[in-house]
Parts: structure tokens; sequence; C-alpha cells
């Protein structure tokens, strides 16, 4: 058996390692100080900025995970930033199907599904199946717009 003198394990060697991530923490600091100014300044207005800021942490900035079914079957692990993006081209376009489902609406900008030969061993499922969105992301979705759409009326009311 041979020691290991300080160098990597071969498997690791040529293994490109991911850019670090800002802490959730000073999100959530942000969102806290945010409510803590509004209710010391008794201001709804301060608190629909923070809701809305929220909003936009969730729809677009939020670290995450693609989540869409690949053709094997199991979901793809690659980091985003934002409920509503996917990691590559092909993963988007499922995920803005799944996104019109949640509104209710078929997409009318999709495309054709192309077809693909299953004799390889890969198991295939249907787009609406694989850009299927988790429970947890359907509804912090919905929230990020309930938010959003109340912040809107909030501030309309503002005006008036």
């Amino acid at each position: 058996m041979v020691a290991n003198l300080g160098k990597e394990p071969a498997a690791r060697r040529g293994a490109r390692r991911l850019p670090r991530r800002e802490s959730a923490l000073l999100w959530w600091a942000l969102f806290a100080a945010f409510a803590g100014t509004a209710w010391w300044l008794q201001s709804w207005r301060v608190a629909l900025l923070g809701l809305l800021t929220w909003c936009l942490y969730e729809f677009l900035l939020v670290p995450t995970l693609c989540r869409v079914l690949k053709r094997q079957g199991h979901p793809c692990t690659q980091r985003v930033r934002g409920r509503l993006f996917a990691c590559a081209t092909q993963h988007q376009r499922l995920k803005n199907d799944a996104l019109w489902r949640l509104a209710g609406l078929r997409n009318p900008f999709q495309k054709p599904d192309e077809e693909v030969d299953p004799e390889n061993g890969v198991v295939v499922h249907s787009s609406s199946v694989r850009g299927r969105l988790t429970p947890v992301d359907r509804a912090l979705i919905l929230l990020a717009a309930l938010g959003t759409i109340a912040a809107v009326v909030g501030m309309i009311y503002g005006f008036g």
C-alpha cells in the first residue's frame, strides 16, 4: 500500500471545481433587514419593496438545481440561478413548457418533440413528464407570482 503524499487521487486531477456561491444567509439577512425597517418605520411601502425583492430572488437569483428529468429518468443536477431557468437550451425548453402548464396554458412557442430511438437501453419520458416542476419549485413560483401581483397592486394603490 502506498501512502498518500498530499497528491489528489487520479479521479480528481482533471475535475473542475465549481465556483463558490454566496450564502443564502446573506439574502435572508437582507429580507430580515427589510422586515425590520418596515416594522420600525411602520411603512407598508418598505414591506412591499422587501416582498418584491424576495420575489425577484426566487424568480432569478436563488441558487438551485436544474431538476429537469434526463432521458435516463433521473433529474439533472446542474447548478442554475433562479427557479425559472435551466442549465441548457433543451432543458430550458422543457422548463418553459412546464411554466406555461403551471399557468394553465399551452406554450404557444413550443417546438415539436424529437423522436428518440429507445433501442439503446435509454428510458424515454414524454416532454410533459421530463419538464414537470417539483412541488417545492411549483409552490415557490406560485408564491412569488402572488407576491409580485400583491406588490404591484399595493404600489398602484399607493399612488392613489
